[in-house]
């Protein structure tokens, strides 16, 4: 069998041609990590808890109405995902201090906001990836501002859905992180969540003791990051027991 073709590889995953046009397939790696790719390692099961994780987010934004890119999942580390155009920000939702967030503004990490607060930063790893205003956003046009418009109504809606998800399982929601795609359909646009949503893109505390459940772990060397992520998949369900069994990889 010919090997799939390689669109692209970044920190945490592989993307490959998919098997109907306008698919692709989406590998999640085992590899962390953080400040930009300073620190990294490698942490077994790591993928596989993000693929089931991820699977299990976007299947709920699904089932109540919010666009996203997800298909199917094909096995323990791949899904099936829609092709799309991705805006270049990343785009974060903060319920409570933390992060650079505290660190530039002075606040204290765990300080409750007045309310959800969202930023972006343009996707450009050389960089950094920079905190920009909407007016950024406009002059160089990355984003009209009807699209501007559609991605803070998904942002805010993702960040409903996931508070309450975790909120039922004892976990906070601090922060987190999403991309937009586009999509076409004749000479109609749409903007849909895309790329993946895990504990690799949110910070996620145990209410009760405040225990970091999500890559900071990593970054702060607090742990084990399997154990914390197989915590949170234990919580909402996603995998039983504890412990991830390592999957046989299929080229």
């Amino acid at each position: 069998m010919a090997r799939r073709k390689k669109i692209y590889e970044g920190k945490a995953k592989i993307l490959y041609e998919g098997p109907e046009p306008g698919t692709i397939v989406q590998y999640f790696k085992d590899d962390a990590t953080a400040f930009n790719a300073e620190k990294k390692d490698v942490i077994d099961g790591k993928g596989v808890l993000n693929n089931r994780l991820s699977e299990f987010f976007m299947t709920g934004l699904t089932q109540i109405g919010i666009p996203n890119h997800f298909i199917r999942r094909l096995n323990m580390r791949e899904q099936l995902v829609r092709n799309c155009e991705i805006v270049p920000l990343e785009v974060i939702v903060r319920n409570y201090a933390a992060g650079s967030m505290s660190k530039r503004l002075g606040i204290a990490e765990g300080t409750q906001l007045p309310r959800p607060i969202v930023e972006y930063c343009y996707k450009d790893d050389s960089l950094g990836d920079p905190l920009v205003t909407e007016e950024h956003i406009a002059a160089f046009g990355w984003a009209s501002q009807q699209d501007m418009e559609d991605i803070l109504s998904l942002a805010l809606r993702v960040n409903d859905f996931m508070s309450g998800v975790m909120l039922a399982v004892g976990i906070r929601l601090v922060d987190f992180k999403i991309e937009i795609g586009r999509v076409y359909e004749g000479d109609y646009q749409r903007l849909i969540v895309a790329d993946e949503i895990s504990p690799d893109s949110c910070r996620l505390w145990d209410i009760e003791t405040g225990q970091k459940l999500d890559k900071d772990v990593f970054r702060r060397d607090l742990g084990s990051l399997t154990d914390a992520y197989s915590e949170v998949a234990r919580r909402l369900g996603v995998l039983p027991g504890n412990n991830v069994t390592k999957p046989t990889l299929i080229n």
